[in-house]
């Protein structure tokens, strides 16, 4: 249970940073609200998957899905560039996620 809500936080995490950019510096309404609600969940489902799990891994877990989908999702939606190199690395820190897993 603790490792399925630890990847639903990490998604919650790559929303709220994207809410964060699209916030423009907390002065949008829309995404800042967003920010604080999904930055809330996120942080709360870290927390109870850390009851269980070590906290190095849990972090790196937390971090790692949080950055790639954020990469991913920029990519997708073309406000970041897309380049089949940034898509390769994005793919080894999956790989490490996974492989934290794999050894827990």
């Amino acid at each position: 249970m603790a490792w399925i809500v630890l990847v639903i936080s990490g998604l919650f995490e790559a929303a709220w940073a994207t809410a964060l950019g699209r916030s423009d510096g907390l002065t949008k309404l829309t995404p800042s609200i967003v920010f604080f609600v999904t930055m809330v969940i996120s942080m709360l489902g870290l927390a109870f998957a850390m009851r269980t799990l070590p906290t190095g891994t849990s972090y790196a877990v937390w971090v790692g899905i949080g950055a790639s989908t954020t990469v991913i999702f920029a990519m997708a939606t073309g406000a970041e560039p897309f380049h089949i190199v940034r898509l390769l690395l994005v793919l080894g820190i999956v790989a490490c996620v996974v492989g934290l897993k794999l050894v827990s």
